[in-house]
């Protein structure tokens, strides 16, 4: 990869560029060709962080459709989404939460991301993925059994707003390492927090508006993103002294864990 310069072109054309830069660091989606040249700092393309979040959702919502039509039990419908949306990401934000959470048992800030950094996945990683992957598939399920409409749009509406999250911690917590993604994406300036903040703000209408309280339920739903996602930016400004790539997709998982248990509390 080549440092990324920035190059005049018009708006569209490098709007595009960091929408496929965006789609190549966080998913498996085939579209590395149209970056192989210019790469813009990964903190450059946080706005479109949400619409990523948005493709991959809609992944699990199809899957989801699917599984109504052929009339597949709640949790076999759930087990299916949650499914898709690792196979569209690789389990990228899965192995975040793993390695942050492998990372408790580290007695200093200096072990703690020496751990992260191995490959091996320990006893605290292991639960992480149990909990916070169970959560997700109970709650979708849940959501499924009670009223399946509001499943299908939750999926896509809280995968798109939990990613928003990951471009305020690229932004306003500072790289726990002087190597490595957190310091190589680059610190997402203001406007890109405040596109990927709108944007997680209107891709949590759908789901809202398929219950009986909209506002309370896109408000539930954002307050419990974004309480997940401070705590655990609190937990990694205290233990580990900023952010990694790890930090930001283990933020992610919490904060889509806590977005569909909020939304549980309106069926």
């Amino acid at each position: 990869m080549t440092a990324w310069r920035p190059l005049p072109r018009p708006g569209l054309a490098r709007a595009v560029l960091e929408l496929a830069t965006a789609f190549v660091w966080l998913t498996r989606f085939p579209l590395a060709g149209l970056v192989s040249r210019e790469l813009p700092p990964l903190a450059r393309t946080g706005w479109a962080f949400p619409l990523v979040g948005l493709a991959v959702g809609l992944m699990a919502a199809l899957v989801l459709a699917l599984a109504a039509w052929l009339g597949l039990p709640a949790p076999v419908a759930a087990l299916l989404a949650v499914a898709a949306m690792v196979l569209a990401t690789g389990g990228l934000h899965e192995d975040g939460l793993a390695d942050l959470a492998d990372a408790g048992g580290g007695a200093d800030r200096d072990r703690r991301l020496a751990i992260m950094r191995d490959s091996r996945i320990g006893s605290y990683g292991v639960l992480a993925l149990i909990l916070v992957t169970g959560l997700r598939i109970a709650a979708i399920a849940a959501l499924f059994a009670a009223a399946p409409m509001l499943a299908i749009a939750a999926l896509p509406g809280i995968a798109a707003a939990s990613r928003a999250g990951m471009v305020a911690g690229l932004g306003l917590m500072p790289p726990a390492r002087p190597d490595g993604l957190g310091r190589l994406a680059g610190r997402s300036p203001p406007g890109q927090i405040a596109m990927a903040i709108l944007l997680a703000g209107l891709a949590l209408l759908a789901p809202a508006l398929a219950t009986d309280r909209p506002a309370l339920a896109a408000a539930a739903a954002a307050v419990a993103i974004g309480l997940a996602q401070l705590w655990l930016a609190h937990r990694a400004m205290r233990r580990l002294g900023g952010q990694t790539g790890d930090v930001l997709g283990a933020m992610q998982q919490a904060g889509e864990a806590a977005g569909l248990v909020a939304l549980t509390l309106f069926v």
